[in-house]
């Protein structure tokens, strides 16, 4: 049987644990520099804030009964860190899918006794982080997504649901469950197989899985075999590597100091190349831009972007940030009131498909492995000892570029000067 373990609205309840007082409380969170609401509890759900909403946008009426936070992502890795190491007491097979979702195997338990692993397991993550979580149970993992998802909603579970492939249960769920609810099913998917005449989950499993591999890909064929209780899907299915890697943010104040941009230029692109690093890729090009606030009628408006060719593809921060400072240095203008920056990386490509120009300069193989072993040994450091432990030049204490925070409650767990006081 296959686990799969979610957070229940984890950046609310990461909160939560360390301030009591937001527990019954409509509480949202927001993203980089104080914009939209990513994150809710279910008590600001009740009140109508939408999965998104720009924070100004917000009824007055509504926003004074909310409680808004920033993003504290910091304490979020490590509490998602904290849970995981505890589901691996229960099971040595846990596969991280995202921040607060994991897929456990408890492959080799007796299938009886697994409803009452995991409410302990429920119980002790919730004793040893305080976060609560919700598990669903099944012999694929598409089908303990769905099962997870009805241990949230349907209270009579109790946090536990166990959905069985070919149960009349799974069956009459499965045909009120429209095809859009299926992990791996995007818009136009949906659109496709609504054509096909297919518009729930059951039906979608009652389809021919060769026919649809013909009109989809091999990742639909995997989905009917798992909505069939057969675990075929690689979690790699569902994070394909991007075609582009974009890093931008806005910045906490406008600003034309041209080192404000330096600094944020270099930065997006050394976190661009880790990221590419992550997927094994390469880049052959970067496309820097720039932009002022265009909804600030009193500042001259400008928007900018140039794409700037790579000598030879690369996954090197330092050949990412000189070819894109390079770029800034042609698309800056002075006396502009800058609101955002940010590169793209472009043209990405494997190790294996790697094609030079023909007037690029070969790089010896000497000289390929000592940048490789540079790039992998500054990943390992800032994966380990924390987030730009190393890094490509020192910020300024003082920029406009910072992300604008100011609800940000401490990071309990990672800064030692914000660690939690308890009072007697």
């Amino acid at each position: 049987m296959i686990a799969l373990v979610d957070c229940n609205n984890f950046y609310v309840s990461c909160e939560r644990v360390f301030n009591p007082k937001l527990e019954g409380k409509p509480v949202g969170v927001m993203s980089n520099n104080d914009g939209c609401v990513v994150a809710r509890s279910t008590e600001i759900k009740a009140l109508g804030v939408a999965m998104g909403m720009p924070a100004h946008q917000i009824d007055p009426h509504i926003r004074r009964q909310c409680i808004l936070l920033s993003s504290n992502y910091a304490l979020y890795g490590d509490m998602s860190r904290r849970v995981t190491d505890v589901l691996s007491q229960h099971t040595p097979h846990v596969d991280v899918y995202s921040i607060d979702e994991s897929f456990l195997s408890f492959e080799g338990f007796e299938p009886e006794t697994l409803a009452e692993r995991c409410q302990t397991m429920r119980h002790q993550v919730r004793r040893d982080t305080g976060i609560p979580v919700s598990v669903g149970l099944s012999t694929s993992k598409t089908l303990a997504k769905i099962a997870n998802h009805r241990a949230k909603k349907e209270p009579h579970f109790n946090g536990v649901a166990i959905m069985h492939p070919d149960s009349e249960d799974t069956r009459a769920f499965l045909e009120h469950l429209p095809v859009t609810e299926i992990w791996g099913v995007a818009g136009r998917s949906a659109v496709r197989l609504h054509t096909l005449g297919i518009e729930n989950a059951w039906q979608l499993r009652e389809a021919s899985p060769k026919h649809l591999r013909k009109h989809f890909s091999v990742v639909m064929e995997r989905i009917v075999w798992e909505l069939r209780g057969v675990d075929c899907i690689h979690l790699d299915d569902m994070t394909q590597p991007k075609k582009q890697i974009m890093v931008s943010r806005s910045f906490g104040r406008l600003t034309s100091n041209k080192a404000d941009l330096h600094e944020a230029v270099r930065v997006h692109s050394s976190r661009a190349g880790e990221k590419l690093r992550k997927q094994s890729g390469l880049a052959q090009a970067i496309m820097v831009f720039v932009r002022t606030n265009r909804f600030r009628d009193d500042l001259p408006s400008y928007s900018k972007s140039l794409v700037i060719p790579l000598p030879h593809p690369t996954d090197d921060s330092r050949e990412l940030v000189r070819a894109a400072i390079a770029g800034l240095e042609r698309i800056f203008k002075e006396g502009i009131w800058y609101q955002k920056c940010g590169v793209m990386l472009m043209d990405l490509c494997d190790h294996d498909n790697e094609q030079l120009g023909l007037l690029a300069e070969p790089v010896s193989d000497e000289q390929r492995e000592r940048n490789e072993k540079l790039m992998a040994t500054l990943d390992k450091l800032n994966r380990e000892h924390g987030k730009n432990t190393v890094r490509l030049g020192m910020p300024r204490k003082i920029n406009a570029w910072e992300l604008r925070c100011e609800h940000r409650t401490p990071r309990y767990t990672t800064k030692w000067d914000e660690l939690a006081v308890a009072k007697s």
